[in-house]
């Protein structure tokens, strides 16, 4: 298993090269944030271990580059920041996991090994489907560049069809995963806010976005 391993103190990246190799890792490792992009770019890691506060590109701007560049290689990000709000910003711009310093080495190994279990998949910060773009961190909704406002309610409902796109979800899943209660048969919530979305991002522009499947739910996207 191939790790890349971003860290600007010297001791500590070295400390932590060891201990990964006497694991059975192999270890590359980066100080700066331009030389962590690069190496991950061009290289398939199993597992990236991301401290935050590096010169030039910090480690926040790191993870966003990559996921933009569709490379999913699972991040654990480093910090000695212990604020909510870091941590928040961090797995919003696509990291998996955070461990902060100091930290007992055995718990780095354990959040890499649960990490390269879980592999590299697609997971964007950002969801597009055609020219409809949704970001869940910042609850923003733009359609062809256009920025469209939604509910609460409604952006919930975009950004569930959005992560299905391409295939039929009824209207069980959909209550169930968006409003979190079991489906009657006789609600008609989901048909009605499914017509909110469209007043708002179909209608203004004149373009189909999600599509009926009679008796069953919506789809967005091709399927």
């Amino acid at each position: 298993m191939r790790i890349l391993l971003v860290e600007d103190e010297v001791k500590l990246a070295r400390a932590m090269r060891r201990g990964l190799e006497r694991e059975g890792y192999a270890v590359d490792v980066v100080a700066d944030g331009d030389e962590a992009v690069y190496r991950a770019t061009e290289t398939d890691y199993d597992a990236m271990v991301l401290d935050v506060m590096l010169p030039g590109m910090d480690g926040f701007e790191v993870c966003r580059t990559l996921r933009e560049r569709g490379r999913w290689a699972p991040v654990l990000m480093l910090t000695a920041r212990d604020a909510v709000e870091d941590r928040i910003r961090g797995l919003d711009v696509g990291a998996d996991d955070y461990l902060v310093k100091p930290f007992a080495f055995g718990e780095l190994l354990a959040r890499i090994r649960a990490l390269i279990r879980r592999g590299a998949r697609e997971r964007p910060a950002v969801l597009e489907v055609d020219d409809v773009v949704l970001d869940p961190a910042t609850h923003r909704v733009a359609r062809a560049g256009r920025e469209v406002s939604l509910s609460t309610r409604e952006f919930a409902l975009l950004e569930y069809l959005m992560r299905h796109a391409g295939r039929v979800v009824t209207r069980r899943e959909i209550l169930e995963h968006v409003w979190d209660y079991d489906y009657d048969g006789l609600s008609n919530v989901v048909d009605v806010y499914v017509g909110y979305l469209r007043k708002k991002l179909e209608r203004p522009f004149d373009r189909p976005l999600i599509r009926t499947v009679r008796r069953v739910g919506y789809a967005l996207g091709t399927g």
